[in-house]
């Protein structure tokens, strides 16, 4: 027996799906990286070189798998104008010119100076949107661009607009709208495709500012338990750049330390054309790094539609108010219908996890609708439970009641992003008076996708966060999917659950976390490589609480704290 490399003693260690619904007091010895033996009593793996971690009396489980993320635009958030601290317009407009001041204009004209970033909250302004005017008086002369939290919007200053030529005649583009004054003069928030009207114009980030994000991002991650990530956006999109070259440097320098699916951009103007393509892309980056790369390019992502909060969200029926009155009074289908159709059945047919954006119950309908035909025209039947094709629907904010046990039925995982599934300002102002009451019982029915009857034993459930949309913090979002509440401590708390019967199990949303999120990066049981669960064999990625959240209440969930990770055995963080 060789001895262990690592060996966690002093604690309890949660297994992970199928093994225990609760940690156990049990040790774990790690070998040249993967779990060696998980036991009562391993003092015999100890050897004079073997590093023993006390847990003192923490939790040791399978580290974190962040199934929709967008890291690289996250860590630039954290290096550029940072506004995801704050939660009014007074919070924005103080780290606005606390920002400008500490970066002053180098080099060139002020008016060419330009103030990037984002992370503010819809909820802070009246409707959502704040002007131009309220920037102006915050910084006059710079070009200021900021993105909103959840990126379907930005805010723009005049002298941004000025830069983009956008004026009352400049027309919204097919997928997008551009706020407007009474005198169609632009107002100065932009949603989804109009943003992209101003990131034409700004500056873009270099290479080397993007792989500064990505280090950034890996190194935040880490310090939350983090050990792999499907970045869900790798492609040219609204201005910004194809990443695929940033992780291929941090691989080649072995600074990749994160494990990674990129979810290749499905070009929405271009439709199936575009499958060979991609295809050649995939297949030249396996050949180059292989298949066991900690960077694969084996998913690409569909946004099927928007954001109910700008109306672009596709609805089975109208809108309430001026949105239900709008040029799209059931929003947007940015990719529905037959072409979301086609889109499904040319990835699957060659190989691919298809990862669609979904927040409408039209958008989800849509999606299943092509899963269905995909399943049909491409004999899914005949498929082993480990083919490689791991299909997956984001966010899933409304849900039509027939649609739920279709997930289970087709075998299509839920990616949830359950710090959403909350009463909150933006729900209470934003959301609910656009969709009423009864749509609203719809929303983010995570229990009932879970439990719904079905014979595909795949996994039902993974998370994400979407970060730089809300903190990649999966305790946050745990104690939300418990409890379908903010934490009391929170200052936007709703005490009351958003609808109850939805809500998780501790250890249910702990596995979504890590065994379903490893699953869809094709690491599930059965897969080369395992991980996401604490059996023998798998490898050794890792993080360790600082307490036993099945020990506490469930209001308490929120208050533990990652206190080291590792991946592949090797300490990452703490």
């Amino acid at each position: 027996m060789h001895p262990a490399d690592l060996l966690f003693i002093g604690g309890v260690v949660y297994r992970g799906p199928g093994r225990s619904a609760a940690p156990e007091a049990v040790q774990v010895a790690v070998v040249d990286g993967r779990i060696a033996a998980v036991d009562a009593d391993l003092s015999a793996w100890r050897g004079p070189e073997t590093e023993v971690v006390d847990l003192a009396g923490g939790m040791l489980h399978a580290g974190f798998v962040d199934a929709h993320i967008h890291p690289i635009q996250g860590g630039l958030e954290r290096l550029g104008c940072d506004l995801s601290a704050g939660s009014s317009a007074e919070d924005y407009a103080r780290l606005i010119v606390s920002y400008a001041q500490l970066n002053p204009p180098r080099g060139c004209d002020a008016s060419r100076a330009w103030i990037t970033g984002g992370g503010w909250a819809m909820s802070a302004f009246p409707g959502g949107t704040p002007s131009a005017t309220e920037l102006d008086a915050i910084e006059p002369i710079r070009p200021v661009f900021l993105y909103n939290r959840d990126h379907h919007g930005a805010w723009a200053n005049s002298a941004a607009l000025a830069l983009a030529g956008i004026t009352a005649d400049t027309p919204d583009p097919a997928d997008g709208r551009i706020e407007r004054l009474a005198d169609g003069s632009p107002q100065g928030t932009l949603h989804e495709g109009a943003a992209g009207l101003v990131a034409a114009v700004a500056p873009a980030a270099t290479p080397d500012d993007e792989y500064a994000a990505l280090l950034e991002a890996q190194r935040y991650a880490h310090s939350f338990g983090i050990t792999g990530w499907q970045d869900a956006i790798v492609g040219d999109y609204f201005g910004a750049s194809d990443t695929a070259l940033v992780y291929r440097r941090a691989l080649a320098e072995g600074r990749l330390t994160v494990d990674v699916v990129g979810a290749l951009w499905w070009d929405r103007a271009r439709g199936v054309g575009q499958v060979p393509e991609l295809v050649a892309r995939r297949e030249a980056h396996s050949a180059e790094l292989g298949l066991a790369s900690r960077f694969r390019l084996s998913a690409v992502k569909i946004m099927a539609d928007g954001v109910v909060e700008n109306g672009t969200a596709a609805m089975l029926e109208p809108y309430l108010g001026a949105a239900g009155e709008s040029e799209h009074p059931t929003g947007i289908a940015f990719v529905g219908g037959q072409a979301l159709v086609d889109a499904i059945m040319a990835l699957d047919a060659a190989g691919f996890s298809a990862h669609v954006h979904v927040i409408g119950d039209r958008a989800v309908r849509d999606a299943l609708d092509a899963f269905e035909a995909a399943a049909a025209a491409n004999d899914w039947a005949s498929r082993p439970p480990t083919d490689a094709r791991r299909h997956h629907l984001a966010h899933l904010q409304f849900v039509h009641p027939d649609d739920v046990a279709r997930f289970a039925a087709l075998g299509v995982t839920a990616n949830m992003q359950a710090l959403w599934a909350c009463n909150e300002p933006q729900m209470r102002d934003l959301t609910v008076p656009l969709v009423g009451p009864e749509r609203a019982a719809t929303q983010y029915p995570f229990a009932s996708i879970l439990r719904a009857v079905g014979s595909d034993a795949r996994p039902r459930l993974c998370a994400g966060s979407d970060w730089p949309v809300s903190t990649p913090d999966p305790w946050q979002a745990i104690h939300v999917a418990v409890n379908r509440t903010l934490p009391a401590d929170d200052p936007e708390h709703d005490p009351e659950p958003l609808l109850a019967h939805e809500e998780l199990t501790l250890a249910e949303a702990l596995d979504a976390y890590t065994a379903g999120s490893a699953f869809v990066n094709g690491r599930g049981p059965g897969d080369a490589t395992v991980t996401g669960v604490i059996t023998v064999g798998a490898v050794a990625d890792l993080a360790a609480t600082d307490r036993d959240p099945f020990a506490g209440t469930a209001s308490s969930i929120h208050g533990t704290r990652n206190v080291g990770t590792w991946v592949a055995g090797r300490r990452v963080f703490g």
